[in-house]
């Protein structure tokens, strides 16, 4: 797996920077503009659609940060795992549906991560492809919101580029630019986020 030997930061930290980089990715997202503007139904798999978009452009950033990188990037895979166990506990899915939905939800997002990757790394077309089946389960009749998906994830990518990575290796700290915003085009430099020597 190539996690052999020390990182170049302390396990515990980077764990605990995941765990802050999933919660960035569930609690900092206006939910109800993904819903509304993309005509999503208001349903768990809905909520794990726009979920997953933004943990796996968090594990794409991460993966430029070498060894300590990759290791975060499983806990937040990780994180995100059990959130969406605990969630549908919550919602009294019996636990043999859970396990069975569970089952469909990994698929699905192994899938959409390769179709994601294929897209960000090609053209608009590739990635609207993607997003039609990743993001809106095949149920999109309006061009407009395919375009305005592909607009979000190119200027939220080009936002995450501009991140320092160390700051993300210890601090996890993500904020993701609206989904609709006046001049998506403007891109500001971000402002280093402070830590102490704990990594908090």
């Amino acid at each position: 797996m190539g996690f052999t030997g020390p990182l170049k930061y302390n396990k515990w930290k980077i764990k605990i920077a995941a765990l802050r980089m999933y919660t960035c990715c569930v609690e900092r997202i206006n939910y109800d503009d993904f819903f509304e503007k993309f005509s999503l139904p208001d349903t768990l798999n809905s909520w794990f659609l726009v979920a997953q978009l933004h943990v796996w452009m968090c594990l794409v950033r991460m993966r430029q940060e070498g060894r300590a990188g990759k290791y975060l990037c499983r806990y937040v895979v990780h994180s995100m795992w059990e959130d969406v166990e605990q969630r549908g506990k919550i919602m009294g899915i019996e636990s043999v549906a859970l396990k069975a939905s569970m089952r469909v939800m990994t698929e699905n997002f192994y899938a959409a991560i390769f179709g994601f990757d294929e897209g960000v790394l090609s053209h608009d077309r590739v990635l609207a492809a993607a997003l039609w089946r990743n993001l809106f389960n095949r149920q999109c009749e309006d061009p407009r919101q395919l375009e305005l998906a592909v607009e979000y994830v190119r200027k939220q990518m080009q936002y995450m580029d501009s991140l320092n990575g160390e700051d993300l290796l210890l601090t996890g700290e993500v904020k993701w630019r609206p989904l609709v915003e006046e001049n998506a085009q403007s891109i500001l430099k971000p402002t280093s986020p402070q830590y102490n020597d704990a990594g908090l």
